[in-house]
């Protein structure tokens, strides 16, 4: 019965993830509630052996049938990848507690300011070009990815809000970047608690084949129905993080 509960849980962070991110709202409190009495690094490292091969696959989905902005996103990459490792480092020597409870504030915002920009992540008209647009990005993702690494929760709707925002991308496109550079933060994630020992590899692989199944059927949905319909499932994600978040941080 457990590793069907958590094969479920898996698809569904699958599908959720590969639109808009956020797959671990699903998929964390999944595992805390079916093994309460396990390691919570041990949990949050087979989270990432699961999610790593959904993100993975979504990435090479989209960018069959997303033009990616290679020469931007790939340096973002792996300023996200260092940026994870340096928060997952940061994480051992100095509390996260403080951010518990300004994360539901911090997401609050990014839903207001969603909703009241109607034409906001609608159409694609990138900012900037060449070098200008390879730094922002790589800010994005050494800022996101350090984050990844520190705390965790939103990083993909981060990415996405960041990229429609700041670069001036649609919600499509910044979803398929958020991909790429959430795939490299994760790769940072699994390769500290793998060596640390906090992977259940015998739970992995049911995981990583539901959460694939759940991602390929995702990303279909998202190049079918398009930029609205990944907006529609950012606000949904984010209000959730929220709810999710605050009861965390006030309410436990």
């Amino acid at each position: 019965m457990e590793w069907i509960i958590v094969s479920l849980a898996s698809l569904l962070a699958g599908f959720v993830d590969a639109i808009v991110g956020g797959g671990g709202l699903v998929l964390v409190p999944a595992l805390f509630a079916t093994f309460p009495n396990a390691p919570p690094a041990t949990l949050l490292g087979t989270n990432k052996s699961a999610s790593i091969w959904g993100t993975g696959i979504a990435t090479w989905q989209y960018s069959r049938r997303v033009q990616m902005r290679w020469q931007a996103m790939l340096p973002a990459a792996a300023a996200g990848f260092v940026g994870a490792f340096a928060g997952a480092w940061t994480v051992t020597v100095v509390s996260a507690d403080s951010l518990r409870k300004l994360l539901p504030l911090i997401l609050l915002a990014v839903l207001l300011y969603t909703l009241a920009r109607k034409d906001l992540g609608r159409h694609h008209t990138p900012r900037f070009e060449g070098r200008i647009e390879t730094r922002l990005a790589c800010a994005i993702g050494l800022a996101v990815g350090f984050y990844d690494g520190f705390f965790g929760p939103g990083t993909g709707s981060f990415f996405v809000f960041l990229f429609v925002r700041l670069l001036g991308y649609d919600f499509l496109n910044a979803s398929v970047s958020a991909k790429l550079l959430n795939l490299a933060t994760n790769v940072a994630a699994i390769i500290l608690f793998a060596a640390k020992g906090h992977v259940w590899w015998h739970f992995a692989v049911p995981l990583a084949v539901a959460n694939v199944v759940g991602s390929v059927i995702g990303t279909h949905m998202a190049l079918k129905h398009g930029t609205g319909f990944v907006r529609g499932i950012f606000i949904v994600v984010v209000s959730s993080l929220i709810l999710k978040t605050g009861y965390d941080a006030f309410l436990r």
